[in-house]
């Protein structure tokens, strides 16, 4: 393949990539994208308190624990008090029909679900090795499903026709 072919494969790539990246803003500014991801949040992040406050009960009376549990309880000691307060912003959030912008909370939601996730493994773990490796292993591929169908269904061929051409400002 000559220079020029890559060139110009490059840079189509690059229009493609830069039309990708402007139908997402525009996607993410759309209030009823926004009030989607935020009901999916309440469902996650309701899910995990709750099944965090499930697996950590048996250990309350439990002394001492062994290292898997010890992980289970110190992860979800870590997620449900972000869990918690990502619920309470979530009623704001709705309240103001719009999401949060704040690295912060960015922050906050990936520590909550990480350490839920990592609770839950090791209360797998805890169980059965087995089970642990079991949950860790379809636990990431369950990631990519979501991932691969999320992707599918929000970036196809059609997705600029979804959402309405913004009028630029008048002059």
């Amino acid at each position: 393949m000559d220079e020029e072919t890559e060139q110009a494969r490059r840079l189509a790539a690059e229009a493609e990539a830069a039309r990708i990246q402007s139908e997402t803003e525009d996607a993410k500014s759309d209030p009823a994208v926004q009030e989607e991801w935020i009901r999916q949040s309440n469902l996650i992040y309701g899910g995990l308190a709750a099944a965090g406050l499930v697996v950590v009960q048996p250990f309350l009376t439990t002394s001492p624990l062994d290292l898997a549990a010890t992980i289970c309880v110190v992860a979800f000691a870590v997620s449900i008090p972000l869990l918690a307060a990502l619920l309470v912003l979530n009623r704001q959030e709705a309240f103001r029909r719009q999401v949060s912008r704040s690295h912060l909370v960015s922050v906050a939601k990936a520590a909550a679900e990480g350490s839920a996730f990592v609770g839950l493994t090791a209360a797998f773990w805890h169980i059965s090795t087995i089970a642990g490796i079991t949950f860790l292993a379809v636990g990431i591929f369950a990631v990519g499903v979501h991932s691969a169908g999320y992707t599918k269904l929000e970036y196809d061929g059609n997705f600029r026709s979804r959402f309405s051409r913004r009028k630029p400002p008048a002059r």
